[in-house]
């Protein structure tokens, strides 16, 4: 562990929902909710203004809405947030070019690897706090937002920082103090020490970083084992030696869908299959990468969850190879009982792909070039020839749904926000995030005038892409 507090972690507050307050005036100082909207949805952020109604992440939304009915209830709108993150690491980088993304809304920077250690002394701690808050002004600055950050000697000492700084806080661990910062903590807290590890331990008596010290080395590893025993035992006494690496490699690519009502049609089951392979592959490519593994993920009415993978020749970013491959995982699932969820991924993930990607499946040229010929507007991904996926959509089903939170577009009221959606009309807010409160005007949901748009940039963010991955801290 380092002797001065160089390394910085920082955690934006409530994200994607503080990204929707900034974004939308009439919601600022509202509790607000992001996430799925439907009746099986689950929270990904929740706004502090929520948070006190006992709202949290990873809540069933039919939940959450029992707690704070009054909360504007949000559909995700991640290129926005790629947006905002772009324009935060781009700041981080001026700190040091070791930056370590861990989602959109977080990341760790080594101190001492850019201009501050660059005379051969590492900055001190009065340096890094200076770094520290100046960090923090220029994200309120650029973005609107607030941000949390934490100063240590080692990467777990500064992410648990600045989780207690939150929200919009500051907490710089002073060299010598660790382990009297951790010892009153759960020691839930520390990296690895999931619910099973937890409970193995709060029965020998051990319930906090301090207790994990004092059990002693022998102690921890009779319970844990010699690995995870003794990666404890130093954790809990503030070691932590893993260095902030500036690039973290995604180990797999993968998207799912929890559906308002169990699906029992084995041919719409196939098609949702399909148009998950295909946004798959969509992610698999933007993020310029191959993959060798398809997993097949379903869960079933009663929450089993089984998961099926098949291993291919090579990697491959081809979506016919993947929906193929996914079809034929799906043949030996029995789905029969009705299915809440489905998920589609790749991992073995590679920066190629190779030339025979077809003898990897039974696909030929003919059924190949149907396929990529075929339309997926609205992100519906076509089923492949010959396959027996024969349900499709309502043909409007997907070309008018109007998701509360999305950006749309007028020309006579400008651009706005959907509020909500029912009953053959749609309401919108029109508003920017410059203007003020906007009013709120209702249409027929098949008004031809009304169209979905980009979302606003915020004033002063970038426009370039951020990292791939994604959390709503």
């Amino acid at each position: 562990m380092r002797a001065e507090p160089s390394v910085l972690h920082l955690d934006m507050d409530a994200f994607y929902a503080s990204v929707e307050q900034a974004s939308k005036p009439s919601l600022r100082g509202r509790p607000v909710v992001v996430g799925g909207t439907g009746l099986r949805g689950v929270v990904a952020t929740a706004s502090y203004e929520a948070r006190r109604f006992g709202v949290r992440s990873a809540m069933p939304v039919a939940q959450a809405r029992r707690l704070c009915p009054n909360a504007a209830y949000l559909h995700p709108r991640f290129s926005l947030y790629r947006q905002v993150s772009s324009t935060v690491m781009e700041l981080l980088q001026e700190l040091s070019p070791l930056v370590e993304p861990l989602s959109l809304d977080e990341a760790f920077v080594d101190l001492a690897a850019g201009p501050l250690g660059a005379g051969g002394s590492p900055p001190g701690a009065l340096v890094c706090r200076r770094v520290g808050r100046d960090i923090r002004a220029a994200i309120r600055e650029s973005t609107g937002l607030a941000a949390s950050v934490g100063l240590a000697g080692s990467k777990m000492l500064a992410k648990i920082a600045s989780e207690r700084a939150k929200p919009d806080g500051l907490l710089l661990l002073e060299p010598g103090t660790e382990r009297e910062f951790l010892a009153p903590l759960p020691v839930r807290v520390l990296p690895g020490v999931g619910p099973a590890t937890e409970a193995a331990l709060r029965r020998a008596g051990v319930t906090t970083a301090g207790e994990a010290v004092t059990a002693g080395h022998a102690e921890l590893v009779r319970l844990l084992g010699q690995a995870h025993g003794s990666a404890l035992h130093d954790l809990a006494r503030g070691l932590d030696d893993r260095p902030v690496v500036a690039e973290r490699d995604a180990k797999s690519v993968s998207v799912e869908d929890t559906f308002a009502e169990d699906l029992t049609d084995r041919a719409r089951v196939r098609w949702e299959v399909d148009r998950l392979a295909g946004r798959c592959v969509e992610r698999l490519r933007a993020a310029g990468r191959s993959g060798r593994t398809v997993v097949l993920k379903v869960r079933s009415h009663d929450f089993t969850t089984v998961t099926r993978s098949e291993t291919l020749r090579g990697p491959t970013d081809d979506p016919a190879v993947v929906r193929e491959a996914a079809a034929r995982l799906l043949a030996g699932v029995d789905t029969i009982t009705g299915v809440r969820l489905l998920g589609v991924g790749v991992s073995g993930l590679a920066d190629f792909t190779q030339e025979d990607l077809f003898a990897q499946s039974g696909w030929g040229g003919g059924a190949r070039a149907a396929a990529e010929d075929a339309p997926a507007e609205h992100g519906v991904a076509p089923a492949p020839a010959g396959g027996d996926a024969t349900w499709r959509p309502p043909e409007t089903a997907a070309v008018r749904r109007w998701l509360p939170g999305i950006d749309v577009t007028h020309p006579e009221y400008g651009p706005g926000w959907v509020q909500g959606s029912g009953v053959g009309r749609v309401t919108v807010r029109f508003e920017t995030p410059i203007s003020g409160p906007g009013r709120v005007r209702t249409f027929a949901v098949e008004d031809p005038a009304l169209v979905v748009a980009e979302p606003p940039p915020l004033p002063g963010a970038s426009t370039a892409g951020g990292p791939a991955s994604a959390a709503g801290g």
